[in-house]
């Protein structure tokens, strides 16, 4: 991790921020046709506590990972060709995941809510997959949200923290959060959208696997020492 004077971020990142998370309101709040959804709040204020613990995180500890992660554009230069296509499809799942919930809950009514000790336990799983994805980010100052190999910034393998238990601990943080995020609104229909989700991180996860094994020195090596991509003892 590059360790830099400890700073505050910028006016513009907030705003950019504040612009993000505003919009990720939105697009569970307008489908759903009322501001009187305590669950989608509930989800809201989780994912913006993360966002903004993790940009004052990084702006001190990391500005340079910081400032690749913002990084809006979902494809980049040097980013692989397959990526891109990986990417439009997890884009039009994420949508569905945000959106479908509204619709089915609050809208339209299409299927019965999930018991409330249910809906409250997939909302603390949040927890972990926000504590397993902050991990990552003080461990691997090379993540990016896209696939490509990094070699103006040195990219080079990182082992240590929660890449010695899986290769990539981010995705599984995320696939956390896909599975937690339709129960804790109380969405049957959402787990279609994120089912698929799911489904495209781990061809992403297995595409990019091989590209490390086949372009990052060192890679292989550490292949073999830990086994396993998403999921200790499984995968």
């Amino acid at each position: 991790m590059n360790e830099a004077a400890p700073s505050g971020p910028g006016a513009k990142l907030w705003l950019t921020l504040a612009v993000r998370l505003t919009l990720f309101a939105l697009i569970f709040l307008l489908p759903a046709g009322t501001w009187r959804w305590p669950e989608a709040w509930g989800v809201i204020s989780l994912w913006a506590g993360f966002a903004i613990g993790s940009t004052v995180f990084l702006a001190r500890h990391d500005p340079e990972l910081l400032a690749e992660r913002a990084k809006a554009s979902p494809t980049q230069e040097g980013q692989k060709a397959w990526d891109k296509v990986v990417m439009l499809g997890m884009f039009a799942a994420g949508i569905g995941l945000y959106v479908v919930p509204g619709l089915d809950v609050q809208r339209f009514g299409w299927s019965q809510p999930f018991p409330a000790p249910v809906e409250i336990a997939a909302m603390l799983l949040h927890l972990p997959g926000f504590a397993l994805m902050h991990w990552v980010t003080r461990e691997n100052t090379f993540l990016s949200r896209v696939v490509k190999i990094d070699e103006e910034r040195g990219h080079a393998v990182i082992t240590t923290g929660p890449y010695a238990v899986v290769r990539h601990p981010m995705y599984a943080g995320i696939i956390l959060l896909v599975l937690a995020l339709p129960t804790a609104l109380g969405s049957r229909f959402a787990l279609i959208p994120a089912a698929a989700l799911i489904v495209l991180f781990i061809l992403r996860t297995s595409l990019e696997d091989r590209t490390l094994q086949g372009e990052l020195q060192g890679y292989p090596e550490y292949a073999e020492q830990t086994p396993y991509r998403l999921v200790p003892g499984i995968w």
